[in-house]
């Protein structure tokens, strides 16, 4: 059975900016991947294990905090060690060109810079999948895609993830709820008023 490619965005140690990987988390949903974002300040340990759980094709980091040169070595280490060596390790930040040719030297795929095009980061993850596994398995994982796939956030228990669309609609309700209190609120008044014109 087709299903879409599946990615892990990160966000290891101490960095709490994380507007850019929302940002790629929802163009790579919008490309028709299945993407679990992890949150802010995640451990290699804590990513890699939520890696295993959400059983993904890519695991992407992103790193703003100069930190890169550890924290991706750490991350390929563990991804090793587990068992994922076969799954893509890509990012982006705020990374040195020398830098990133030293990772990808190391067995890190691509890197980006700030202001690169989603676009190209989706085409590069979906170029990679099919080198991996075939332009078949591509073509089976781009039919499955559906522009609505969700954000998956993961969570302490990696396993048990919630769609951020679903808790969006769950804030939202209160209003709607508040706006059929008012429309019941009006017709109650308009029956009121047309009794006692009768009476």
């Amino acid at each position: 059975m087709a299903r879409k490619i599946r990615v892990l965005v990160g966000k290891p140690g101490l960095d709490g900016h994380d507007r850019g990987a929302k940002v790629v988390a929802a163009a790579l949903r919008d490309a028709g991947m299945e993407v679990i974002y992890t949150g802010l300040h995640q451990s290699p340990e804590q990513i890699v294990e939520a890696a295993i759980q959400e059983d993904v094709d890519v695991v992407a980091l992103s790193i703003l905090s100069g930190a890169h040169m550890t924290q991706f070595p750490a991350v390929a280490k563990l991804m090793h060690e587990r068992g994922l060596g076969d799954r893509l390790l890509t990012g982006g930040g705020i990374i040195p060109p020398e830098d990133m040719a030293t990772l990808a030297k190391s067995g890190v795929g691509r890197l980006f810079g700030p202001g690169t095009s989603t676009q190209d980061i989706a085409a590069y993850v979906r170029e990679w999948f099919a080198q991996t596994h075939g332009e078949a398995a591509a073509k089976r994982a781009t039919k499955a895609a559906t522009p609505k796939s969700a954000v998956k956030r993961a969570t302490a228990k990696p396993a048990a993830t919630r769609a951020i669309a679903k808790a969006s609609s769950k804030r939202a309700a209160p209003k709607s709820r508040v706006k059929a209190a008012r429309s019941n609120g009006k017709v109650r008044a308009r029956a009121k008023r047309a009794r006692s014109r009768r009476g």
